[in-house]
């Protein structure tokens, strides 16, 4: 874990992973569980992959495994405000050391990810995992950076219909969109939860790195 410094003068923390030599980095965002292990997890392989990556603590250290809990600490949150502070700020952390540095996210952190590639300049890339901000919060056509999303055809909360929504109305962005489905259920990446499916999850990181090396 360490501290970094906010866009706003707050000071956050996060958990950082270095790979030795690398020249791009992954912001990594966290469900709605929390900065978790599984999350540090996916931090790890991506340094293993040769990307540095930081996880900003979102929730101020509270972790949870308690759906209900979950969703308090989820809509509690200002994600818009958490875009704009804790993840640019840990964005403008990396880019200080690195040439490009990607948002990546997960549930609420694939939303997050959304609000990035929009809003922030310092995201050269985002990658977003079942997760779809509301269109009052950024509108989908205001995408500015490439972009690649990751979805379950069985998703009870990110649902189909609003993937293909999303979909249609990114529209002609002028930059590289790639939108991948798989037959699996919402969570589908993380080993940890009982939607977790090998494949989908072997697949989907196999194109996030394929994308992140080919853009950043």
């Amino acid at each position: 874990m360490i501290a970094f410094a906010c866009p706003d003068g707050s000071e956050a923390r996060g958990y950082l992973s270095e790979s030795a030599g690398a020249r791009a980095g992954v912001v990594v965002i966290q469900e709605w569980w929390g900065l978790n292990q599984q999350i540090e997890g996916v931090v790890e392989h991506f340094a293993v992959a040769g990307f540095t990556a930081l996880a900003p603590d979102l929730y101020g250290g509270r972790v949870t495994t308690e759906p209900d809990e979950a969703d308090h600490l989820m809509t509690g949150l200002d994600w818009t405000g958490a875009t704009e502070v804790e993840v640019r700020g840990a964005l403008q952390y990396l880019k200080a050391r690195l040439e490009r540095v990607a948002v990546m996210g997960f549930c609420m952190g694939g939303a997050l990810s959304v609000i990035a590639a929009a809003r922030l300049d310092d995201c050269d890339a985002a990658v977003c995992y079942y997760g779809i901000p509301p269109r009052e919060q950024v509108e989908p056509v205001e995408i500015r950076v490439p972009f690649q999303g990751h979805f379950a055809a069985r998703d009870d909360w990110c649902i189909p219909d609003a993937v293909d929504a999303f979909e249609a109305a990114i529209g002609p962005t002028g930059v590289p969109q790639e939108i991948h489905r798989y037959e699996a259920a919402h969570g589908f990446f993380n080993e940890t939860v009982p939607a977790y499916d090998s494949y989908s999850a072997a697949k989907s990181w196999q194109r996030t790195l394929a994308f992140l090396r080919q853009h950043m």
